[in-house]
């Protein structure tokens, strides 16, 4: 238990980011998931779907919940996904 002013704050300011960050993945979590139903369900819709994804991915790296080369790896994969499902 902290017991400086300043220590008891982070305490508080940390359980608060950590949460934030906890809804954003959870979010992005169930962005992806349903990427993919869409692109199982509606193929045609494959590129419209992808561009979702990749913008909550983008968000999700500015906002420092990814970082830049996870993003970019899932970004890529998501692509290929998207790119045989719609052949």
């Amino acid at each position: 238990m902290p017991n400086i002013k300043s220590a008891e704050k982070r305490v508080r300011v940390t359980a608060t980011k950590a949460l934030q960050n906890k809804m954003a993945k959870s979010s992005l979590k169930t962005a992806i998931k349903n990427f993919y139903a869409t692109i199982e369900a509606d193929p045609a819709n494959a590129q419209a779907a992808y561009n979702e994804i990749a913008s909550r991915i983008d968000a999700a790296c500015s906002d420092g919940i990814l970082h830049k080369n996870t993003a970019a790896r899932r970004k890529s994969s998501f692509a290929k996904a998207a790119a045989k499902a719609a052949k």
